[in-house]
């Protein structure tokens, strides 16, 4: 799996810029101190998911400043349906039943693509706030000639505002009308999951009288009196109809977004499955690499320990971070970056991948290693279902220290049989102990040197590597010679 993130080349994963353009990303969750967020019990039906985690997924921002997942996976319409799809992502469900309802209606969006095409797109929705909110003149009267009135006075001294109106109107009835088009289609009848009972209530509210009375068909210009009287009731008593109606359009473009993401890159749906903790896919992939390779994982409650070792630049991190974008996005209820995904969700997810220190705060990389094992083991202390990706725990001390913490940190997560851990290591001496414990299983990464270069295959292998290349990396790097060339008398 080639370590190197960037757009996806063929299969078309870059970044929009219109679409990043669109929508500013609130910044608050993506905080850059180094000590992480602890970890409160997750509230019931939801992954309990810190900021830490999500900087390492690289969730809504990548480390090299480009676009995160989210922006890559976005593909709603308006800026509320995005808004939606981004609470979605700060909150994946952890209930197996409301992760089968989202997919259910992502799966059918899928099917039913053409059908979801003519939902209302920004312009429509920011006319219709425009028309909504701002400060109109009031429609005119129901009694006749009050009407009469108040029309010829809006002409006469409001003409603009008269001409906001009618545009307003028309495009407003323009979206009801592409909403009753989605909820009239018979093949949207039986839609499932959440799906249905969205549709359910667009259908309600279309179906009150004064709504269902408006213009069906597209006219390029209304009369005066006929504008007034579609005003008269999308900024009257039906006014708060609309604005749930607007809400609904939000959720279907989001779950849209979902479905147009999941189809765009080949993304498989997971299966859910009740019982113990089980993660197993096959050709996972990571998604923001190009030309990734496709890998096994395969974790539960009798393998419940995944022990990772390799060289430098061998695929290791990558592929924690693969297993664990994977296994949001089936939290989340849309396709994942595999050939085949099946899990019994987990209640939280925690990454260790990329700490750093905090001068100011007066904490050192080892301790901020140490605070992170602490909210794990917080976690899994409290019963917690838990899955863990740990990349080289403790590297922040010497090898000594390092290996009794790793020994002594993994041997007690491992005991707990209700979560499930990653951890990659180049202390290979930890294989042996770990082991013993029977619910470990050792994998590996490897190189090879062709023509004095190293190469790389990012092919997982079952087994421990033993190889040690550091310093032939610093040689192929002209570390050396540039220090031994400094050095040669003149």
């Amino acid at each position: 799996m080639a370590p190197r993130p960037g757009p996806r080349g063929a299969r078309g994963f870059g970044p929009d810029r219109r679409r990043m353009d669109r929508l500013n990303i609130p910044r608050a969750h993506l905080a850059t101190a180094p000590r992480p967020t602890r970890s409160a019990a997750p509230e019931p039906g939801t992954l309990a998911i810190d900021q830490q985690t999500f900087r390492d997924l690289e969730i809504f921002e990548a480390q090299d400043g480009q676009p995160g997942l989210f922006r890559l996976l976005d593909r709603a319409r308006t800026r509320g349906g995005a808004e939606v799809l981004r609470k979605r992502f700060l909150a994946p469900s952890s209930d197996p039943q409301r992760i089968r309802a989202v997919q259910a209606a992502v799966r059918f969006i899928v099917e039913h693509r053409a059908a979801f095409n003519g939902l209302p797109g920004q312009y429509a929705v920011s006319t219709f706030e425009n028309y909504n909110h701002w400060r109109l003149v009031a429609p005119v009267s129901h009694h006749p000639v009050a009407a009469v009135v108040d029309a010829v006075q809006m002409l006469l001294e409001s003409y603009p505002q008269y001409q906001q109106i009618g545009r307003g109107a028309r495009e407003t009835a323009r979206m009801l009308a592409a909403l009753r088009r989605l909820t009239e289609d018979p093949e949207l009848a039986a839609a499932p999951g959440e799906l249905g009972t969205l549709l359910a209530e667009v259908r309600e509210i279309l179906a009150r009288p004064a709504l269902a009375a408006l213009p069906r068909t597209r006219e390029e210009r209304w009369r005066v009196w006929r504008i007034l009287a579609v005003d008269r009731v999308l900024r009257g008593p039906e006014k708060p109809s609309l604005e749930r109606l607007r809400e609904l359009l939000f959720q279907l473009d989001a779950l849209s977004s979902m479905a147009r993401s999941t189809r765009e890159y080949g993304f498989v749906f997971p299966e859910v499955v009740d019982g113990p903790p089980r993660i197993q896919a096959e050709g996972l992939v990571h998604p923001l690499v190009d030309e990734a390779v496709a890998n096994p994982l395969a974790l539960d409650r009798e393998h419940r320990l995944f022990f990772l070792t390799g060289p430098n630049m061998a695929g290791k991190t990558t592929y924690l971070r693969a297993s664990g974008i994977a296994l949001y996005l089936a939290h989340l209820g849309m396709g994942v970056p595999a050939s085949s995904f099946r899990f019994a969700p987990c209640a939280a997810l925690f990454t260790s991948i990329n700490l750093t220190d905090n001068v100011r705060a007066g904490i050192s990389f080892f301790e901020a290693e140490a605070l992170r094992a602490r909210d794990i083991a917080a976690a899994v202390a409290a019963g917690i279902r838990v899955v863990a990706l740990l990349d080289e725990p403790f590297k922040g001390t010497n090898v000594k220290d390092a290996m009794d913490a790793s020994r002594a940190f993994l041997s007690r997560l491992a005991a707990r049989e209700q979560s499930l851990f990653l951890a990659s290591s180049h202390l290979i001496e930890l294989a042996e102990p770990l082991q013993a414990n029977g619910v470990t299983t050792c994998w590996r990464f490897e190189a090879t040197e062709v023509d004095g270069q190293l190469a790389f295959d990012y092919v997982l292998r079952p087994g421990i590597s033993a190889q040690r290349l550091g310093m032939k990396v610093l040689e192929q790097k002209g570390v050396f010679e540039l220090l031994d060339a400094a050095d040669a008398p003149e």
